[in-house]
């Protein structure tokens, strides 16, 4: 039986903490903050911690090669059970989306367990993988606003996470081997485009608080929690740029992946939940702290 530890690096254990955001981000746009999002997160941690433990599982020959320390090649884990936590928590994810959601989450949680085992199994190594992973982290924003009557004022915030996660995924590519610098400068010039982007995006304008104070409180968190994210992954691209070795790589997106929180929390303060906004930021420095113990790449 693999250890808990061994569990814990084989789903990525910390990388989940980038996760609830998505649907905090999607109910927040929605309008439908409460409960069912607690639910509706833990529907997405379990079908992102299937996709880390699929794709692990089907990287388990490369793995073998390029990076022999993780759980499957080193024997920690076998492919079998990697494969039943792949497909156990696929399952928990789903039951978890229906039971908080019913029939609108699961129209949103079905298509999103497709897309995540799609990339694991078909698009990762090819043209099509950041756009796949991308979609994947948009289904996931836009499952926290299925429970209300439409989806689509959650789009934006969709939109961005999306960005967000095809600039990562396109960096991770190289973490192995290494690039030129093209890649970190054209990843850092759309992270500087997506982060002023956000700063100065507005929610849905029958929204907005009812007086002008309110109002500032709302766009000066926003932009505080943007220049969070922008400073830290942008930071860490930037020296990627400066030498953008394997390790400088896989390092920047290691940042991106923390990082993620205080973007999904300026989305969140933008559609005017501060508080919880704030909340869901708070995670990076939680993520930072559990990444020293489990990768979360």
């Amino acid at each position: 039986m693999p250890s808990l530890r061994d569990l814990a690096e084989l789903v990525r254990a910390p990388a989940a903490l980038s996760v609830p955001g998505d649907v905090v981000a999607g109910a927040a746009a929605g309008q439908v903050l409460g409960g069912r999002t607690l639910g509706l997160a833990c529907s997405s941690v379990c079908l992102y911690w299937a996709g880390m433990a699929a794709n692990d599982w089907a990287d388990r020959h490369l793995d073998a090669v390029e990076r022999p320390e993780r759980p499957i090649p080193s024997g920690r884990v076998s492919p079998d059970a990697a494969l039943k936590v792949a497909a156990g928590l696929t399952v928990a994810g789903l039951a978890a989306a229906g039971l908080s959601g019913g029939r609108r989450a699961l129209a949103v949680a079905v298509p999103l367990a497709a897309a995540v085992w799609s990339y694991d199994l078909v698009a990762k190594n090819t043209a099509a993988g950041p756009l796949a992973m991308a979609l994947c982290r948009g289904l996931d924003v836009l499952l926290g606003a299925a429970p209300g009557r439409s989806v689509a004022d959650a789009l934006p915030s969709a939109l961005t996470v999306a960005a967000h996660t095809y600039l990562l995924t396109a960096l991770s590519r190289a973490e192995v081997s290494g690039s030129d610098r093209g890649l970190p400068v054209a990843t850092l010039a759309g992270t500087v485009a997506l982060a002023v982007a956000t700063a100065l995006g507005r929610g849905d304008a029958s929204r907005e608080p009812r007086t002008e104070r309110a109002a500032q409180v709302v766009r000066a968190v926003q932009a505080g929690l943007t220049g969070w994210y922008a400073a830290r992954f942008g930071l860490s691209q930037a020296q990627a740029v400066a030498e953008p070795s394997a390790s400088r790589l896989r390092a920047a997106v290691g940042t991106g992946i923390v990082a993620l929180p205080a973007l999904q929390g300026a989305l969140v303060a933008r559609s005017g939940a501060i508080r919880e906004g704030v909340a869901v930021a708070a995670a990076v420095p939680l993520a930072r702290a559990l990444a020293k113990k489990v990768s979360p790449t």
